[in-house]
């Protein structure tokens, strides 16, 4: 019998897109042998898509970004949004672009302790960080979702500081190497899917073993 096969998963909180593809990724392993290797791969959204921030009531306070990028974030949020409807998920517009890495070196940290582990974390993250519940940058709200999904919490912020930034940074490097651009992209025996509209194509390949 062939050996079951590897999906590597790369996704960042801060892309819709990749929450939309979370649950979908997560019926591979049910469906199939084989295992999910989920890594974190955090975006430079100014450099493509420019940057801006909202003030409390919704209004553009600063930004730098031009009009046809606005359209592109806006239509972005719409298509999202259409997808998140038909399944009962909340995606609320970003008011500033965050920097996911403290978020994605804490997810590292919650895969060393197993499976339930880091899908407790993994999923509390992405769904109130969309709802605008969740501070993705506080290292001290990171802990508490770990703890809450039953992780042992000691020496995390070493990490964060440390070892998991040393670690993000290589899993960067590799993910540069496979020609990985965006989120969420699949990489199994070596291809590159972007998108969660290729799953059908992965499940063909696990499929056929």
């Amino acid at each position: 019998m062939a050996e079951p096969k590897t999906v590597t998963v790369y996704s960042d909180y801060k892309s819709p897109y990749a929450y939309l593809a979370k649950d979908l990724a997560y019926a591979l392993e049910t469906e199939f042998p084989g295992r999910l290797e989920w890594l974190p791969y955090v975006l430079d959204i100014p450099s493509y898509l420019g940057s801006a921030e909202l003030d409390a009531e919704g209004r553009v306070a600063r930004a730098e970004r031009n009009a046809h990028q606005w359209r592109r974030v806006r239509y972005s949020y719409m298509d999202c949004r259409r997808e998140a409807r038909k399944r009962g998920l909340t995606i609320l517009g970003t008011r500033k672009i965050w920097d996911s890495a403290p978020a994605a070196i804490a997810m590292l940290f919650a895969k060393r302790q197993g499976d339930a582990v880091f899908r407790g974390y993994h999923d509390r993250v992405f769904d109130r960080f969309w709802r605008r519940e969740l501070d993705i940058e506080d290292s001290a709200v990171l802990l508490a979702v770990l703890a809450e999904a039953g992780a042992d919490t000691a020496g995390l912020m070493d990490f964060l500081a440390d070892e998991g930034r040393r670690e993000l940074d290589a899993i960067h490097e590799a993910a540069h190497e496979a020609g990985v651009f965006g989120v969420p992209s699949f990489v199994i025996d070596g291809e590159l899917f972007w998108g969660r509209e290729h799953l059908p194509v992965i499940r063909d390949i696990l499929r056929a073993g």
